[in-house]
């Protein structure tokens, strides 16, 4: 770019100071409140860069063009707003109120909208024409370096439900933990995309470029997929229900494997792990069953304690009264499995899905290591595991990692809670009588009725 050229580019936008920029945003507050002194913010083709409008009420703000790269929209409410073709790079917009808002055509690589809420915004492409400087011909505006889409932008836990995100540019943005429920992303590309958990019920994926792509433990419920590219897309860990793969093709992706398709016996397995265990690793060899489809599989009174199961497909298997010490289960499909009774002390679930899982009169907790220089306690997580409408009454779930792990609608009486980690976990509607909550660290918890809360600040004191 020419001296020229730079001296014209910054023309366009009219610089704004933090003290200028607190004036108009306490006079759009005022338009928002239906008040006298109110007006709306109209910062089209304004510069706003490394500025503060954290935490205020921008619904119906008019931003068109507007740069805000590096400003700080920390929980701040831009519901119906119009940002097309604003320049949104390397913005912190976590927990942002984002709601039917116009980004057609916004630049928001590097930005981070974590725990945004996304509902019904349009991210489709869109270009804004500007007269050029000389002859009145309509040129497309450009953001210095800054190109339309999401590239390489955090998106951790928003809801994006019904947003339009069709032919837009996603490329290696992480959306872990969205909610994408109905929205559309045809001819998306979201090449290299981390989609870890997310919700993708009733989405449209049709010709959308998810090469490479992380799919764990995501749900696709109803989603379209027609004539995607799902080249060296990792679906292992993926749930689906619901799904026409006609029109899509799948060899290229990195599914589940059954045992048939490796030509493996579970017993050989379990009988080698066996002495690999009881021969302290000098015999048999370890269960290594990750990423294989053993659903419907009957694994009851087994020991494979220290195996590793993460990514594996269990659903509806039985798995009850066996021991699972320390056994890797992260990303493990277990909807609708048999623990009844089962030894789970030290185990890894992180994110793994025990929706209607049967889990009564399991056994959670520490399990304790030997060491040279003295015993070490092993932590079990359910680090952000589903365990919607899971039966747990009466588990023992004692001094264990349950942080953001999901109970909605969860059968939790007498079940032993007491001293575990609970940051974050989600409750709502779940079935608490007589369990026990004492000692837990119940910061961001959903759901608890303030008895349990007021249990706790007892034992602070």
């Amino acid at each position: 770019m020419t001296l020229q050229d730079e001296l014209e580019h910054k023309e366009q936008w009219t610089k704004v100071s933090q003290q200028e920029l607190d004036g108009m945003l306490d006079r759009h507050e005022a338009f928002v409140g239906s008040r006298r002194d109110g007006e709306r913010m109209q910062a089209g083709m304004h510069d706003l860069s490394y500025l503060d409008l954290s935490g205020r009420n921008l619904s119906r703000a008019e931003l068109t063009g507007a740069v805000l790269t590096h400003a700080n929209l920390q929980g701040t409410t831009l519901d119906d707003a119009i940002l097309f073709a604003a320049d949104l790079r390397f913005t912190d917009m976590t927990k942002a109120s984002l709601i039917r808002s116009d980004l057609r055509g916004a630049c928001l690589a590097g930005a981070d909208l974590s725990g945004a809420m996304m509902n019904d915004v349009d991210m489709r492409d869109g270009v804004l024409l500007r007269s050029a400087a000389e002859g009145g011909d309509m040129a497309p505006l450009k953001h210095d370096n800054g190109t339309a889409g999401m590239e390489k932008t955090t998106i951790k836990g928003a809801d994006m439900t019904r947003a339009k995100v069709s032919a837009n540019l996603i490329v290696q943005t992480d959306l872990t933990d969205c909610i994408l429920k109905n929205a559309s992303f045809k001819g998306a590309n979201l090449s290299m995309s981390n989609l870890t958990g997310c919700n993708l019920e009733g989405a449209d994926f049709s010709n959308a470029n998810l090469s490479g792509a992380i799919f764990h433990g995501t749900v696709f419920s109803g989603t379209i997929l027609d004539n995607a590219d799902l080249t060296g897309a990792d679906m292992i860990g993926a749930m689906f229900e619901n799904m026409d793969f006609s029109k899509v093709n799948l060899s290229a992706a990195h599914i589940a494997k059954t045992l048939a398709d490796m030509d493996i016996k579970i017993k050989d397995v379990v009988i080698k792990h066996g002495q690999w265990v009881n021969t302290n690793g000098k015999e048999g060899a370890r269960a290594d069953l990750s990423k294989m489809d053993m659903s419907g599989e009957s694994l009851q009174n087994v020991n494979l304690s220290a195996a590793d199961l993460s990514f594996a497909v269990l659903k509806g298997a039985n798995l009850s009264k066996s021991e699972f010490l320390m056994t890797d289960f992260s990303f493990a499909d277990m909807r609708g499995a048999i623990l009844a009774r089962a030894d789970l002390r030290g185990v890894k679930m992180s994110r793994a899905n025990l929706t209607g899982a049967n889990l009564v009169g399991a056994t959670f907790g520490e399990v304790t290591i030997a060491l040279r220089a003295g015993g070490s306690a092993w932590r079990a997580s359910l680090e952000n595991a589903k365990l919607c409408r899971a039966m747990l009454n009466g588990a023992v779930m004692t001094n264990m990692d349950l942080v953001g792990a999901d109970f909605r609608g969860a059968d939790l009486r007498d079940a032993n809670l007491s001293g575990s980690m609970l940051m974050d976990a989600d409750f709502t509607d779940a079935d608490l009588r007589g369990a026990n909550f004492t000692k837990t660290d119940q910061r961001g918890t959903k759901g608890l009725p303030n008895k349990f809360e007021d249990d706790e600040d007892e034992d602070e004191k």
